[in-house]
């Protein structure tokens, strides 16, 4: 007796457990946003794969993405870690899509702005779309 109630205790705690995790949305699309500028930031392809929706993928799984981009990035490891910090200067939500422009403090003083084109699909946000608005001069080196 004692064993089949704490079997179906067991039982109904997993199905509250998986309801749960169903039911959650995830991180928002300005969350998002700026994770995907951190990706990028940090020339982590996996991360950028798992962020981006298929329009960004150039129609490749997992792997092959990660691979074409790490060959591509070969000796410009330069490239990556140019950022400060990464903040949203605009943010606008509709049903299902999003658009957030972010701002990219670099470490040498300038700055990029930038807008990324999300869709919720799924259930989360992904990256569908991303623009580069212009950049802020960075200041003369002595």
């Amino acid at each position: 007796m004692v064993t089949a109630v704490v079997g179906v205790a067991i039982f109904v705690l997993i199905i509250a457990l998986v309801i749960a995790v169903a039911r959650d949305p995830g991180p928002p699309p300005d969350d998002v946003a700026v994770a995907y500028e951190r990706a990028w930031d940090g020339l982590d392809f996996d991360a950028l794969w798992t962020l981006s929706g298929d329009e960004l993928r150039d129609g490749m799984g997992r792997k092959p993405f990660i691979e074409a981009k790490r060959a591509a990035y070969v000796g410009q490891a330069d490239l990556g870690g140019l950022a400060a910090s990464v903040s949203v200067e605009r943010f606008e939500t509709g049903d299902q899509v999003a658009v957030v422009q972010t701002l990219v403090a670099l470490r040498n003083g300038g700055a990029a702005h930038n807008e990324l084109q999300l869709e919720q699909r799924a259930g989360r946000w992904v990256v569908v779309a991303y623009r580069l608005l212009g950049s802020d001069a960075s200041p003369a080196s002595p």
